[in-house]
């Protein structure tokens, strides 16, 4: 009919280069509340657990799904460095993914409100932070000077202003925080009600705790050091595995000149308020909580030679650093810098273009 309207839908931003990576034990019915902002993108689903149980995946989604028996099959020996019966295992999707960018949440993550009660876009605002740049060698008092209504401001130095490019967007939660377990056990019905409307980029020379729930980078420009190490089954720590990248990515950002922005977007974080899981997870942290104290000088200390250029040389040198320095502590650690080789191993294998070279 000649003058009809016809109702055209906006691409979403960087649709044809960003995948959703989830890692999950459970039907991802959560999915529903996302359809409105995923739905348009690729999801890479970890299966973690029994490789025979069935996955329910909500219809109308593009999505892979991989268990234990993909990993294995399309990895082989290198198969060990992901890990089993922890989130860590996500960063398998990592590697198998072709895309520029990447977006992960966890499974008990849903769709937050602002304080007008619009719902929140977690994705775009990642997106927004991921394709402006950063400034990690001088500090602006008005938080992101390239977000809309603000600058740099008086006193910036001009020669500074272009920033770097941004390779990690850190979002952060509403509801339950993402505290360690003592913690838990000490404030069992704390929640985070504030919503802060800020980004700001974390400096250069300091370290941040990283989660994973809420987490987006740019896979190009980073993605060799985005390993959560070995965690859960058969190793002494869990839960641990978003910090060990973390602190990795962190020096790495600030040796190559990358930038990390922290803050929006919100996330609603739903979890059991059960005293017995504070102790679960006191059980996997254990000795990271102990073993942390000694990590953070380690990583403050780290210094990466001239020679890397790369994210993945600065990587095998940091993984002989911990070898090397960090192996004292416990075995663990000599273990965990074999898996750290492994791992970039495997990501040359299954990425053939070769990033920053």
């Amino acid at each position: 009919m000649a003058g009809a309207l016809v109702d055209v839908k906006p691409t979403p931003i960087l649709k044809e280069e960003l995948d959703i990576v989830i890692p999950t034990i459970r039907n991802l019915d959560f999915l529903e509340m996302w359809r409105p902002f995923f739905e348009p993108y690729h999801l890479i689903i970890v299966q973690d657990g029994d490789p025979s149980r069935t996955i329910k995946v909500p219809d109308g989604f593009d999505y892979e799904l991989y268990n234990r028996n993909d990993i294995n099959r399309i990895l082989g020996p290198k198969a060990s460095c992901i890990s089993f019966k922890d989130s860590a295992c996500r960063c398998f999707g990592y590697l198998v993914s072709k895309k520029k960018y990447i977006f992960t949440i966890d499974d008990d993550c849903f769709v937050a409100k602002d304080p007008s009660g619009k719902e929140i876009n977690a994705l775009e605002q990642h997106i927004k932070n991921l394709l402006n740049p950063s400034t990690p060698l001088f500090f602006n008092t008005l938080y992101d000077p390239y977000r809309e209504g603000a600058d740099f401001v008086r006193g910036y130095p001009f020669s500074l202003r272009e920033g770097v490019p941004t390779a990690v967007s850190h979002g952060l939660w509403l509801n339950i925080p993402d505290y360690d377990a003592p913690t838990q056990l000490a404030k069992p019905l704390e929640r985070n009600t504030r919503f802060v409307d800020v980004v700001l980029t974390i400096p250069g020379g300091t370290l941040f705790p990283m989660c994973g729930m809420n987490l987006a980078f740019n896979r190009e420009l980073i993605g060799p050091a985005m390993y959560f190490g070995l965690m859960g089954i058969r190793e002494p720590i869990g839960r641990y595995g978003d910090m060990w990248s973390g602190w990795c990515v962190k020096v790495i950002c600030d040796h190559l000149g990358y930038g990390v922005k922290t803050g929006l977007p919100y996330i609603w974080h739903s979890k059991a308020s059960d005293p017995i899981i504070a102790f679960v997870n006191l059980r996997e942290e254990y000795y990271g909580i102990f073993w942390q104290e000694e990590l953070n000088p380690f990583f403050q200390s780290a210094v990466r030679t001239k020679a890397c250029a790369t994210v993945q040389k600065c990587y095998i040198e940091l993984s002989k650093q911990v070898k090397d320095e960090l192996g004292r502590i416990d075995p663990y650690f000599l273990k965990l810098a074999d898996a750290m080789v492994t791992w970039v191993g495997a990501w040359d294998e299954l990425n053939v273009k070769c990033y920053l070279s």
